[in-house]
């Protein structure tokens, strides 16, 4: 009997719900969270380990190997996903976890944190340490219903399935897309995109589940689904072919040509970034980094951890955008009228878009400065690539990094783009690392099928939509009395053409948390609030200084739940419509009523009925991601 078609059953549940997981307030990411940690306690019980002793890290192949280096033997257990049969990429280290806290972090960016300053970091505790950047949640969560299969299937359950034999060809490009109308392709993926319609139970009823995080993560797009299985079952040497496919395709759109570029897959942007600051560290062992006061944790934080070398930061204008006069005065002061004696700047590394603002730098002209003087450009594009073109060639970038969860294929895949012959490793070590990604053929399949979309689309065409709908979200939240938009504010403002559709704002002095909450409990919408795992500038436009950081440092110590309350934030995708921002508008307009007029306030009752409601939402969704018989 073929068991695939069981295995699909739940990973297609999981994406109708599929969100980031912990840092989001809609009943999406509660589902997702669930269904992530219920995939350790199912690890555990297959391993026959007890929950109160233990704890599961899911890493890739790589990491794996790193994390059990500093492990004491008998106080761990692996499984991983391709000896059960499934090339997932995925590894989980089960491990007592008491043995956790001698472990040096070798991975460090988003979620590994709990709040951070310029001078000072407070990690977040195990198991969120050691899982830098965002899980490869699908296929770990895939992982975990085919482990609960083979208690009654057998251990061989995936290793004898025969299913059938599926060309390169057939996999990424034979379909009924590749024949329609641009225009018409863009409704049709909108139309199609997996968990688009599910009903929510809302204060008013249930209604269709409104996604404003498509920053933290895209749901996926059906064609994108359909490569992910297709290639999950076939046998290696296809699945081999279609990972070589890819890199062409990811080659062609992103304007990296492979004669020039080499491209290594990676579980997410967070890790593709870590393996070039390493790259970069062996190759510079003491030198000088320069990134922005933008830049997201998993751009920061890898930089300044690298022993030796001096990271500098750009300041930014009012708008967000760095200071490319500044970034020309520190080049020409370190790396030719040599100030500071041998201390160079080799890179400068610099966000694409910035998850926070929303503003894109100059990315030609910061090249084409660091090129003059003699430094290379890093570029973390995880925010860019689903809403702009890129063209790193002509640019002239010479590393960039990526995520296929953030492009509309949310299955466990980053690229990380270099020039040939840059990444400075050991060749053994090189190879760990290359097949360490390429382990996820599903999820580089997932991730290539979706790119091919977007330049079937054309990306002019999807900044044209995204562009109305951004100018319409800032228009409408204009108008709620009350709350506050930081960065740029309007579409007339100098800077709109240079910015994606993120939006930042504090809902009329309320707490950022409570306000996403009720834009769940009220309409069924999913948004994040906080600091977005970018506490640096989050400080600096809230105006944090350095007597209320030291202050949150000590709160951060005294009370261990406490989280930097930040802002609401609303980021665009292609699924958003016009009608779903008026929804958003409205409801805030209600919520900061709430304040002050009663007839919006929610009553104790509705707030505990609507609670139990999510929460068996949440229950009920996860028990049919991992419920075997049908």
């Amino acid at each position: 009997m073929d068991p695939f078609p069981l295995l699909e059953t739940g990973i297609w549940r999981a994406l109708e719900t599929y969100s980031n997981v912990h840092r989001g307030s809609g009943h999406y990411s509660m589902v997702t969270t669930e269904l992530f940690e219920k995939a350790r306690e199912i690890v555990l019980s297959y391993l026959k380990l007890p929950v109160k002793g233990y704890t599961v890290i899911f890493c890739t192949p790589y990491r794996a190997k790193a994390f059990i280096k500093q492990l004491d033997p008998g106080t761990w257990k692996e499984l991983s996903a391709l000896s059960i049969g499934l090339s997932l990429g995925v590894n989980a280290v089960a491990v007592e976890r008491a043995a956790l806290k001698k472990i040096k972090l070798f991975h460090t960016g988003g979620g590994t944190t709990k709040l951070i300053s310029k001078e000072w970091i407070i990690w977040a505790d195990a198991p969120d340490k050691f899982e830098a950047g965002t899980p490869a949640v699908i296929n770990i969560i895939a992982f975990a219903r085919a482990l609960k299969m083979m208690y009654t299937g057998g251990k061989e359950l995936f290793k004898t399935a025969e299913p059938g034999k599926m060309s390169v060809q057939e996999i990424l490009y034979n379909d009924a897309l590749i024949q329609q109308q641009e225009k018409d392709l863009f409704l049709y993926l909108r139309e199609t995109m997996i968990g688009q319609g599910v009903q929510v139970p809302t204060l008013g009823g249930t209604k269709p589940f409104i996604n404003f995080d498509n920053s933290a993560s895209t749901q996926a797009f059906l064609p994108a689904w359909d490569a992910f299985r297709n290639t999950l079952k076939q046998p290696a040497d296809v699945q081999k072919a279609v990972v070589e496919e890819v890199k062409s395709i990811c080659s062609r759109v992103l304007g990296a040509p492979g004669e020039v570029y080499d491209i290594t897959f990676t579980s997410n942007t967070t890790e593709a970034i870590n393996f070039a600051a390493q790259s970069f560290g062996n190759t510079h062992p003491a030198s000088v980094v320069v990134n922005t006061l933008l830049e997201h944790s998993s751009n920061e934080i890898p930089w300044r951890m690298l022993p030796g070398q001096k990271l500098i930061r750009l300041s930014v204008s009012p708008e967000g955008f760095p200071d490319l006069k500044e970034l020309e005065v520190l080049l020409k002061e370190y790396n030719t009228e040599q100030k500071f004696g041998n201390q160079q700047i080799k890179l400068v590394s610099v966000t694409a878009a910035s998850n926070v603002l929303g503003v894109c730098p100059d990315l030609e002209a910061i090249c084409s400065l660091a090129h003059q003087y003699g430094a290379e450009v890093m570029v973390d594009a995880a925010q860019m690539v689903a809403h702009r073109k890129v063209e790193m060639q002509a640019w002239g970038i010479d590393y960039l990094a990526f995520s296929g969860h953030k492009v509309y294929a949310p299955f466990g895949c980053g690229v990380l783009i270099s020039r040939k012959g840059k990444l400075n490793f050991k060749e053994q070590e090189l190879q760990l690392i290359r097949s360490s990604g390429e382990e996820n053929a599903a999820g580089i399949a997932a991730l290539g099928k979706s790119l091919l979309l977007l330049e079937k689309v054309g990306m002019e065409r999807i900044h044209e939509e995204e562009t109305a709908l951004h100018k319409l979200l800032l228009q409408r939240l204009a108008t709620v009395q009350g709350l506050k938009i930081y960065g740029i504010q309007s579409a007339d403002l100098p800077g709109f053409e240079n910015k994606v559709g993120v939006v930042v704002f504090n809902p009329g002095g309320l707490m950022p948390s409570k306000a996403a909450k009720e834009l769940a409990f009220r309409a069924g919408i999913g948004v994040r609030h906080g600091c977005h795992c970018a506490h640096i500038i989050m400080k600096h436009i809230l105006g944090v200084g350095p007597f209320l950081e030291q202050f949150q440092r000590l709160i951060q110590h005294l009370f261990p739940k406490f989280r930097f309350l930040g802002l609401v934030r609303v980021s665009l995708g292609i699924g958003n419509t016009a009608e779903e921002i008026e929804i958003l508008a409205k409801t805030m307009d209600e919520i900061i009523r709430s304040k002050t007029e009663k007839q919006y306030r929610l009553s104790p009752e509705q707030k505990s009925e609507i609670k139990r409601l999510m929460g068996q939402f949440e229950a009920e969704r996860a028990e049919k991601v991992y419920k075997i018989s049908e």
